[in-house]
């Protein structure tokens, strides 16, 4: 017989996914959906909320992210040792957590990986640079997904994790330290983006977890961006009809059907000119605040 399963959900929102989720728990599992204060909607809806589960108010974050924030108040009142991460930001069908619980059995920590969809001009065109990097970039690395993830408390250091997870931004970026991931083939789309300003910002932030947790990339994608660039100048079209061919196929792979692809050229130049001003940057907007992100352990939550 499987463990229980406490699955966290952060959301200030009485979303889709509360629903989606309760509906796959099992007679012991459990639902916590985690929000910053009273105020935030989906506490006003707690009785609607299906049953097995509960909110947990996670207060304001201090020196972390919000999200890292309210995983941890999340662990903190989870009552049993299986615990399952997840967002409200994208659709999570009637097999989802059932999937994820086999997996834990085949694999241990298991995580499924993401395929970001842009809801504004901007997003759509980094959809390559999102796939080549959120989406193959996980899988091929093991990164943990904070948004479709299981493991144990056994499989970490559960105090150290928590003293940390309360004093950076990368809840995933943290765990990946933390326990050696398996990821799974298994896509979720997930929106992201909404106006050119969030769009950027995400940039940044994407660039600044890979500065702190995985260093050793900062390296890879310099030298990448330096392939693109020279190939732009010796040989533009070739590059071109390359890229294209190359992420068309990451697509195929992934089953990701979208004709975004045939933007893989002007993302992946775009993105190189881009990176000097998101490795520049030191702040950015996320989810309504603003975090100036020192140095891994060191954050300032600005407003």
């Amino acid at each position: 017989m499987s463990s229980p399963i406490s699955v966290l959900l952060p959301t200030v929102e009485p979303t889709a996914a509360c629903e989606e989720v309760a509906d796959q728990l099992g007679p012991a599992d459990e639902l916590l959906i985690v929000h910053d204060a009273e105020s935030d909607p989906v506490a006003n809806h707690a009785d609607e909320l299906p049953g097995r589960t509960r909110t947990i108010r996670a207060g304001e974050p201090e020196g972390c992210s919000g999200k890292a924030n309210a995983i941890a108040a999340g662990m903190e009142a989870a009552r049993h040792d299986r615990l399952v991460w997840t967002d409200d930001d994208f659709h999570h069908p009637p097999d989802w957590l059932a999937g994820l619980r086999a997996d834990y059995e085949r694999h241990g920590p298991t995580s499924e990986v993401p395929v970001f969809v842009g809801r504004d001009p901007l997003a759509v065109l980094f959809e390559p640079i999102y796939v080549l990097n959120g989406t193959l970039g996980v899988s091929l690395a093991d990164i943990p997904w904070g948004g479709s993830v299981i493991f144990d408390r056994g499989d970490i250091d559960e105090d150290a994790f928590l003293a940390d997870l309360r004093r950076t931004v990368s809840d995933d970026g943290l765990l990946m330290e933390y326990v050696e991931m398996t990821t799974v083939k298994r896509t979720r789309r997930v929106a992201i983006g909404g106006s050119l300003r969030e769009t950027i910002e995400n940039q940044v932030r994407f660039t600044q977890i890979v500065r702190h947790h995985q260093p050793g990339g900062v390296v890879g994608q310099a030298v990448a961006g330096i392939t693109v660039l020279l190939g732009c100048v010796l040989s533009p079209v070739l590059t071109a009809a390359v890229l294209t061919l190359a992420v068309g196929g990451i697509y195929a792979a992934f089953g990701v059907c979208r004709p975004t692809y045939l933007l893989a050229f002007p993302a992946v130049v775009l993105s190189v000119l881009f990176t000097p001003y998101t490795w520049s940057r030191r702040s950015f907007v996320w989810d309504g605040r603003r975090y100036r992100w020192h140095s891994k352990f060191d954050v300032t939550v600005v407003d």
